[in-house]
């Protein structure tokens, strides 16, 4: 933990720094000459990443005010790597990925992941380097409306992974309807016909990000459900049922839960093939958002493979900031709500790294980049320490000062 840890006098020094730097860039000497306008130039915010981190994550208040100041490049330098012609070999090492099984007991376990992305490239790279393993497999599903700058740099990077691929069927996302559905039954399509071996499938979305090791959601999945299906969910009241346009197929029982699941391989090969999982998905095309009633409805069928029935809201899948919630589950969004959910800010830092589930949602590295930067980095150092093989000197993220402010007059 020493590259987290930050004294009193530092975080003085470097907060001086910073506000100075800030305030000199705000208001100029007006004895000086106009300079001409400067584009992309870099100015050092004064912390090192670490440190800045640290205090994040210990909660001190004033780390929060300071770092807002603070821009992180990873988007230039995600960027750079991947539209600038090189080979894969430069991506995957500059970009800091990990390049081989880190213990035996991984390498003898593989996960299968689902990621529905639209937006924020630098925000992909980020989550698909924090899960990546060689001995997993990913499917990525790129929004058809997404722009072709995103879609074209996207595939430059999965064109490096054997076992990266996008899905073969794209959708064009629209909002709580059937397509964030059928976007993760495309990809599964895709997983069951691939040459990769699985036993578990995750689900995740461009604004999600990892507060658990590959190892550690293996602990999680075999200490408590093993070959076991992992769907949060309730019996749906009977006054959302009165909303259904028509009344579900074979009599089915609604039940409403999570959108984010963790399902055995024989589950998805289940309702792949399952005319009540395809009946299903056909009624599921005039209701608002299917993905929270798909998912928990079938694993509560008994003859559903890995079924958990009656689980409830067990399985700490995500964790999720709901306004509803404030006060009484989670202390109040430190970032702001979006439709009712937290986007993370600086100062949901200490209750996300407490937090006892595999992954969260939601974030905009955009509007704040400093918590993802901050999460992946502690993530990364979590991961290296479990490692039972040599550490690659490129699995290190750069220990240097890279807390940036963009100069864009």
């Amino acid at each position: 933990m020493s590259q987290l840890r930050v004294t009193k006098s530092g975080l003085v020094v470097s907060a001086v720094i910073c506000i100075f730097i800030f305030l000199y860039l705000r208001n100029p000497t007006p004895a000086e000459p106009e300079e001409e306008p400067v584009h992309s130039e870099v100015v050092e915010c004064g912390f090192y990443p670490d440190e800045l981190c640290s205090a994040l994550f210990e909660g001190k208040g004033a780390a929060p005010q300071i770092a807002k100041f603070c821009k992180t490049p990873h988007k230039s330098e995600i960027h750079a790597h991947l539209h600038t012609p090189g080979n894969c070999s430069r991506i995957s090492r500059g970009l800091h990925f990990i390049t081989r099984p880190l213990s035996t007991e991984e390498g003898d376990f593989s996960l299968a992941h689902i990621i529905t992305i639209h937006k924020e490239l630098a925000m992909f790279v980020q989550l698909l380097r924090a899960i990546y393993v060689p001995q997993n497999v990913y499917c990525i599903h790129v929004d058809e409306k997404a722009p072709k700058k995103y879609k074209t740099a996207v595939q430059t990077l999965v064109n490096c992974f054997e076992n990266v691929f996008i899905s073969s069927k794209r959708e064009k996302m629209a909002y709580a309807g059937l397509t964030r559905l059928q976007a993760d039954i495309n990809c599964m399509k895709d997983l069951v016909h691939s040459k990769f071996q699985w036993n578990y499938v995750i689900n995740l979305c461009g604004q999600d990000f990892p507060i658990k090791t590959n190892r550690e959601i293996i602990h999680y999945i075999r200490s408590k459900w093993n070959d076991k299906n992992i769907t949060p969910g309730a019996l749906q009241p009977p006054h959302i049922n009165n909303r259904f346009k028509d009344k579900p197929p074979h009599n089915l029982t609604i039940y409403f839960g999570s959108a984010y699941y963790v399902l055995t391989r024989k589950f998805v090969e289940f309702i792949l093939t399952d005319i009540r999982a395809k009946d299903m998905l056909q009624w599921s095309k005039d209701i608002r958002s299917p993905e929270q009633h798909y998912w928990v409805t079938l694993n509560q069928l008994k003859d559903a493979p890995g079924a958990t029935l009656d689980a409830g809201w067990e399985g700490n899948v995500r964790a999720i900031k709901w306004k509803s919630e404030e006060g009484n589950v989670h202390d109040g969004c430190k970032g702001r709500y979006v439709q009712d959910i937290c986007v993370y800010g600086p100062g949901d830092l200490p209750w996300l790294i407490q937090s006892s589930s595999l992954f969260a949602y939601k974030f905009e590295p955009s509007t704040d980049p400093l918590v993802v930067t901050c999460l992946e980095r502690r993530h990364r150092l979590q991961v290296l320490r479990q490692a039972e093989v040599p550490i690659e000197p490129h699995w290190h993220f750069h220990q240097q000062s890279h807390f940036n402010m963009r100069l864009n007059h």
